[in-house]
């Protein structure tokens, strides 16, 4: 944004429009240094959970009976998380992992939404930090879950799947092996990273290309179209963010799911 209004108030055209690069997303140290830096990511972490507490809190501190307002529009995201999500995927039991999915649910959409809010326009899941320690506390609570209902026998029915024939098993344990206790983790948040990433670029590019063009008399016309496609790639962005949370969350009750029932 510093960039996109330097641009602006220069009295001098522009000799030529610098490409962002991967280094928009690095952010300097506000408390400590090296392994203890606390930076804007993680600032935005703590930001984007307290926004989800001070919700629920705002929503259900004082009920009422016909819910109107923020009450509504949470209840109906608690619905349609228990009911679109743990109860379709999961079944019955799923009921009692819905605080799990709804966690994860507003917190990650919460995160991404700061990309497009003023003053922080920078999601905090564009970091690998934060997608890749999702991701492993869902690799744990599924594994967990796994263990908890099947014991031992809960990785002989991952990688030895009931009612294979016993030839297959040389070229399906390995692959099983691989997707479900090293792949599954890394893609939950590589998914996320790479679309957060790739959504914020965009938008700094379409941005600050606006700038460059106003910044010229002679490309103003192109500049007015850059903006008013800049805006469309914020209302796609805020489709992006709800659907990152909604597809992380719904694969978390898949393998979780499929930790209660291996066999399937």
């Amino acid at each position: 944004m510093s960039a996109v209004l330097a641009l602006l108030g220069s009295s001098r055209p522009p000799e030529g429009f610098e490409k962002p690069t991967a280094e928009i997303f690095d952010t300097a140290c506000l408390i400590g240094s090296g392994d203890f830096c606390f930076n804007r990511i993680a600032l935005y972490m703590f930001v984007a959970a307290a926004i989800v507490v001070a919700l629920f809190v705002l929503a259900f501190a004082r009920p009422r009976l016909v819910p109107r307002g923020i009450q509504n529009l949470m209840e109906s995201g608690v619905e349609f998380v228990r009911n679109q999500i743990a109860v379709e995927v999961i079944g019955h039991d799923g009921i009692r992992f819905v605080p799990l999915l709804l966690s994860l649910f507003f917190f990650i959409f919460a995160a991404n939404i700061l990309g497009i809010v003023p003053f922080f326009q920078l999601p905090a899941t564009s970091r690998m930090a934060i997608p890749a320690f999702l991701a492993v506390v869902v690799w744990l609570v599924f594994n967990a879950v796994g263990i908890q209902h099947h014991g031992l026998r809960y990785f002989k029915n991952v990688l030895f799947p009931p009612g294979v024939p016993k030839a297959l098993y040389i070229l399906l344990t390995p692959i099983e092996l691989v997707s479900v206790f090293l792949v599954r983790p890394l893609t939950l948040s590589v998914r996320l990273l790479g679309n957060m990433f790739a959504g914020h670029m965009l938008l700094t590019i379409f941005f600050l290309g606006t700038a460059y063009l106003l910044a010229q008399w002679k490309t103003v016309a192109f500049g007015v179209a850059a903006f008013g496609l800049g805006v469309g790639l914020v209302g796609f962005e805020i489709l992006v963010a709800v659907l990152q949370a909604y597809i992380f969350t719904i694969l978390t009750a898949v393998y979780i799911g499929g930790a209660l029932h291996p066999e399937h």
